[in-house]
């Protein structure tokens, strides 16, 4: 054979060599396309693609993952934008990915509101508070009015009625059949009057005010207090108002952060205001005595304002401890005993949360003397007992441990034991040791409250659950889907019936027993087994 021309043969190899670098280019740009594209299999490309060498391969092995992140934040930033969906923390960790929520339409809300009702829906000055104000009359999360059914349907109760609210976090005062709540509407806080029987909307207070962060979002967090023919509302801005139960007219209002010097909460103004005789009872968080302030329920005017501590989240309570009446507050750093006439000191103990100012439960009544605090982000609970001392009262430490981390929620007892949601899995303790009994069941960060015996849950993701107060072990009865979306609100209950809302739905359900096959929860508690 006879070998072609020697000035041929550099010109073949030359057209190979440019041939195979033109292959090496092209799936090199098919792994760069594919890695832009879709990172995991630009991964997969990389390593495949024998003309690279190791290091480059471990470059792009660092590289990619970080590219991954980016793009995948910037996938969901475009779906965020171009839909109804949108990013939502409940509580836990990671936050979900949920539809966009849908706001009531105020104007015909308000429209309605203009037209009058059929049959007038009155209300006495007098008018006696079912469940005055948070957790109830007491603001431990008992209901002890009349007894209640346990036989729920298979498929969920059926609402009395269900509607659109505004949003926030508060609850319900129920009153001479109206239920008081406080909404975001708008860019307007509305401090709202509802007939409990049909959920027609009364009146409704609004004024200038718009409170939003990014966790928990935006709308009020306090839920209004009901004393004699008035409503006593907090805005999560620092406004209080007194408002005629009635009418809804406005009797008097101020700001008191503004009155008492105090700096707004990083997730706003959550603790409840409280009527003790004449005194309106509020957490300002103030400096130089003005952390804890009374005011004339009827006029605004200051009766006695103390303390130096910054404001937390947690309520002021009137109980018994040791035998004398005082009010049990919660700031952010301690547990504190005042005379509810004049705000003297009585005691205090330590008490703060590991991660900054997060002290959200109520203390929770265990006995005559002794109270239970509860606190997330890895707290837990302690038991304190006050009792006499040399001058005054005394407060120690019974017991203490991690069993119990109320983060958003409140504890109740029943006959020796707390019942609570341990971040979000209800949990039984006994009282007197701390000793855990059983933990199960995931309720997300919701509520709990306590009906003769028997555990009423409503979820943080809105479904109602009856569960046995048994310390021997988890007892769940039934279970359903009452509202939809985050629901961190506390429920109310009042003549029968529960009222439940998040921030775009509320709802109400009757909960006493027929009169022909009652399993009542006064009359027919629980039978250990």
């Amino acid at each position: 054979m006879r070998r072609p021309p020697p000035y041929i043969r550099p010109m073949t190899l030359d057209v190979a060599h440019s041939s195979s670098r033109q292959e090496r280019g092209a799936r090199l740009r098919t792994v760069r396309i594919c890695t832009l594209l879709c990172p995991p299999l630009g991964l997969i490309l990389l390593w495949r693609a024998r003309e690279l060498g190791l290091g480059r391969k471990i470059l792009g092995t660092i590289f990619i993952p970080l590219y991954s992140l980016l793009y995948a934040a910037a996938l969901i930033a475009l779906l965020l934008r171009f839909s109804t969906l949108e990013i939502e923390w409940r509580g836990g960790f990671p936050p979900v990915l949920t539809w966009h929520k849908t706001h009531p339409d105020y104007a015909a809300l308000e429209a309605s509101r203009r037209a009058p009702p059929k049959t007038p829906i009155a209300l006495t000055p007098s008018a006696a508070a079912d469940w005055p104000g948070f957790r109830g009359p007491n603001r431990d999360g008992h209901y002890d009015e009349q007894p209640l059914a346990t036989n729920w349907p298979a498929n969920g109760l059926r609402p009395l009625w269900k509607q659109p609210v505004g949003g926030g976090y508060a609850s319900f005062a129920l009153a001479g059949g109206r239920a008081f709540t406080i909404e975001q509407r708008r860019d307007q806080e509305a401090l709202t009057a509802y007939d409990a029987a049909s959920g027609t909307e009364l009146w409704a207070c609004a004024y200038p005010a718009l409170f939003n962060e990014p966790l928990g979002g935006e709308g009020p967090r306090a839920t209004p207090f009901y004393s004699d023919g008035n409503v006593y509302s907090l805005g999560a801005l620092g406004d209080l108002l007194c408002v005629d139960a009635v009418t809804g007219r406005v009797l008097w209002k101020l700001n008191i952060l503004a009155d008492n010097f105090a700096e707004l909460l990083t997730y706003g103004i959550a603790s409840s205001p409280l009527v003790i005789g004449d005194a309106l009872i509020v957490q300002a968080g103030g400096p130089r005595g003005h952390s804890v302030a009374a005011y004339h329920k009827l006029t605004g005017k200051p009766i006695w304002k103390v303390l130096d501590d910054p404001a937390a989240y947690s309520s002021p309570v009137l109980a018994e401890l040791a035998g004398r009446a005082q009010l049990l507050v919660v700031t952010a750093n301690r547990a504190v005993g005042l005379e509810p006439s004049d705000g003297a000191l009585l005691w205090s103990t330590p008490w703060k949360v590991n991660q900054g100012n997060r002290n959200n439960a109520q203390p929770v009544l265990l006995g005559p003397n002794c109270f239970l605090l509860s606190a997330g982000y890895g707290t837990g609970c302690r038991a304190v007992e006050i009792s006499p001392s040399d001058t005054g009262f005394a407060a120690r430490t019974l017991w203490e441990n991690k069993s119990l981390k109320n983060k958003f929620t409140s504890s109740v007892f029943w006959r020796g034991c707390v019942f609570g949601l341990d971040e979000d899995i209800l949990t039984c303790l006994d009282a007197q040791t701390g000793e855990r009994k059983w933990k199960d069941g995931h309720y997300g960060y919701g509520q709990v409250v306590l009906a003769g015996g028997y555990l009423i849950i409503l979820s943080g993701s809105g479904e109602l659950a009856l569960v046995k107060a048994n310390p021997a072990r988890f007892e769940e009865l039934a279970r359903f889907q009452a509202i939809n979306g985050k629901t961190w609100n506390h429920p109310a209950l009042a003549g029968g019936r529960i009222f439940i809302r998040n921030a775009v739905e509320m709802a109400s359900f009757d909960l006493r027993p027929a009169p022909a096959t009652a399993d009542p929860v006064k009359s027919k508690p629980y039978e250990e087994k």
